[in-house]
């Protein structure tokens, strides 16, 4: 008989299985991060479906925009880019749901009841988390503005130059927020 040289589920020491307990729990962070991309995707979804998100009267279509094919599209009709946009963003969203609801004692009502709390928003007003936060708080605010106020008045809500920008502020900021965390926790 021979004896396999790795342990089967059955055989795992309690301690080895911390890694399914990190995937069937995320972090709250990373939980939050997949809700708000599932509702950006879903709202870009909606816009591109109603009036088009590529341009006034022209709206994306999803599989040539990210494989370098036909990026757009003048005809309104519902076409199965906009379906499978609509469900992936449907998948990130619930998967979002599911980790906060798994991380938060009170699930996603008392998430969002939790987040004019959170230290990014709090410190847009105050300065008792320090210069560093503010300045990474009003990063991430200023991105998310320029990428709202820009789409709104240009009619287009996919332009790579524009994500380029708010990606950049609102990562830094969020990521000068994460230092700030972990020189609080040490």
């Amino acid at each position: 008989m021979v004896k396999p040289r790795v342990q089967v589920d059955g055989s795992m020491p309690e301690g080895n299985d911390h890694w399914m307990t990190a995937l069937l729990r995320p972090s709250i962070t990373l939980s939050s991060g997949a809700f708000f991309l599932g509702c950006w995707m879903m709202l870009l979804t909606i816009i591109n479906i109603s009036i088009g998100a590529y341009s006034e009267d022209a709206k994306v279509l999803w599989i040539g925009f990210f494989t370098n094919g036909d990026p757009y599209s003048t005809s309104q009709d519902f076409v199965v880019d906009d379906a499978i946009f609509a469900i992936l963003s449907a998948i990130v969203m619930a998967s979002g749901i599911y980790g906060i609801n798994s991380t938060k004692e009170d699930g996603l009502i008392g998430w969002a009841k939790d987040l004019p709390n959170d230290r990014i928003v709090t410190s847009l007003y105050s300065g008792d988390g320090g210069v560093i936060r503010i300045i990474a708080s009003w990063m991430v605010f200023v991105g998310l503005t320029f990428y709202t106020i820009w789409s709104l008045m240009n009619t287009t809500w996919v332009d790579p130059g524009v994500y380029s920008v708010m990606i950049a502020l609102v990562s830094l900021g969020i990521g000068l927020h994460w230092v700030e965390d972990s020189k609080a926790s040490h």
